[in-house]
Parts: C-alpha cells; sequence; structure tokens
C-alpha cells in the first residue's frame, strides 16, 4: 500500500472516529507502528491532526464530512446555493462546460436552464439532473465507480483531448501555501485533466472552504483564475488572496441585504 493512500485510509478513520490509536492504524493498514507514527508526523505538519500519546485526533471538527462521500455534503446549503448562482453569470449559451465533482457544482447542475449547453462531467448526482433537461448536451467520460463520481485513467485521457471553454471545479480546501486540496487521490488526474483543457478554470467552493488544507494539492492558487464563493466570506480573507492574484468573485449586494 503506497503512502498516499494510507493517509487517505488514516484521515477517513479519523473524520469518522474523531481519534485513532497507532496500534489500530497498524493492525487496519498492514504496516508497522513505525510507519504509522511517521504518517501522523506527515499529516500532522499539513495541519490535518494532532498526534496524541499512542495515537492522533482530528485538528479541525470542521473536516469531518468532508471526505468525498456517497451522498452530497449537507454543509452550508444555502451558501452553496448563492456560490452556484453567482457561477451561473459565468455561463453562456452554447458554451462547453465541464462540472467537476461537489456539492456546489451540483447546485449548479440544479440550477441551469434546459438551453443550448454542452456539459461535461462524471459526477453521478449531476448526469441525473441534467439528464431531464433536454436540450442540454451531455458528455460522461466515463470510467468505474469512486464514492459518487466516475474515475479512470481513460476519462482523464479523453478530457484532456476535449476543447472545453469553462471548468468549473470543487475543492475540499483553499488555502495560501497548499493551494487548492481534496482528501480522495484518484480524483486527481481528472481535476488536471479539466484545468488543462479549459480556456478558463473557475473553482466554486463556499466560504468555509478557505484557509483550510486537505490531503492532497491538485493546484496551485496560480493555476485557477477564477474562485467563485458566496457572500459571507469574511472581507479581510478575501483581500489577503485578492494581494496574492487571485480573483475572487461573490454577490456582494446578497449580504448587505440581510
Amino acid at each position: 500500500m503506497s503512502a498516499i493512500i494510507r493517509y487517505e485510509k488514516i484521515m477517513e478513520l479519523l473524520m469518522a472516529h474523531r481519534e485513532v490509536s497507532v496500534a489500530d492504524l497498524a493492525d487496519k493498514l498492514g504496516v508497522t507502528g513505525k510507519t504509522i507514527r511517521q504518517d501522523l508526523e506527515k499529516l500532522e505538519s499539513k495541519g490535518l491532526l494532532h498526534r496524541t500519546h499512542g495515537g492522533a485526533v482530528l485538528a479541525n471538527e470542521g473536516y469531518s464530512g468532508l471526505l468525498a462521500g456517497l451522498a452530497p455534503n449537507p454543509k452550508h446549503p444555502d451558501e452553496k446555493r448563492e456560490a452556484a448562482e453567482w457561477a451561473l453569470r459565468f455561463v453562456e449559451p452554447n458554451d462547453i462546460i465541464a462540472l467537476d465533482s461537489g456539492s456546489t457544482t451540483l447546485e449548479m447542475a440544479k440550477l441551469l436552464d434546459n438551453a443550448p449547453l454542452t456539459v461535461i462531467t462524471n459526477d453521478l448526482y449531476i448526469i441525473s439532473e441534467l439528464i431531464k433537461k433536454d436540450r442540454v448536451r451531455l458528455v460522461v467520460p466515463g470510467g468505474f465507480r469512486s464514492r459518487n463520481m466516475l474515475v479512470s485513467e481513460e476519462a482523464a485521457e479523453f478530457l484532456g483531448r476535449l476543447n472545453v471553454q469553462k471548468a468549473f471545479l470543487s475543492t475540499t480546501g483553499i488555502h495560501p501555501e497548499y493551494g487548492f486540496t481534496i482528501f480522495t487521490h484518484s480524483h486527481v488526474g481528472q481535476k488536471r485533466a479539466m484545468i488543462d483543457s479549459a480556456k478558463q478554470v473557475f473553482c466554486v467552493a463556499d466560504h468555509s472552504k478557505f484557509d483550510k488544507c486537505a490531503l492532497i494539492t491538485f493546484a496551485k492558487l496560480s493555476e485557477i483564475g477564477v474562485i467563485v464563493t458566496d457572500p459571507y466570506l469574511p472581507e479581510e480573507t478575501a483581500r489577503s488572496y485578492e494581494a496574492a492574484g487571485t480573483r475572487i468573485e461573490r454577490n456582494r449586494r446578497s449580504r448587505a441585504g440581510r
């Protein structure tokens, strides 16, 4: 078992149980206690956990539920809808867009008009929404099921050959040092293919994702042109990212009206 898969399984267990022991992890993952302690040290250096005597605890309760699951993440539904609504301002008739797997991109799919548009996605929930809209041309690269999406090297290669005008990506964390991060390594290839094939790249994420770091970086801040978020991102946070060259888009008037 590779180190990156061990890291992912350790974080999955931590999110489920809030704390883990070295002995239990060594038994479950089939490695030595020394290897587990080295893994925990690595994950602690990224701020994902705190080591304890004989084990570790989750560093931030906000990480609970952020691992890609079989159902959309139910947290911050209003904020996700507002971010999705604002992101759709960038979609024009007859566009060719890619929708990454995620709860906020799913909101985009729900809100999309049944109008001439090409949408590329491998998210099973987004697919189920878009098959109801017969004027939308739906392109599914395919692959095998990994939680709520289809993934494969062939699907990523296929995506890389397409002429995508706009890609809308999801993320688990946005961090000034680590960039855009997720917990599931098998999803990285598809995200990279979307970034590489699209003329414009957007990340659509609610404000809770900022200053968070997950396990794997799939893009630097400089690789994604625009972050579309909800109105409740603190101004200080927005300014710090904008000062680093990141464009932040959100509906400021929506916040003022509440």
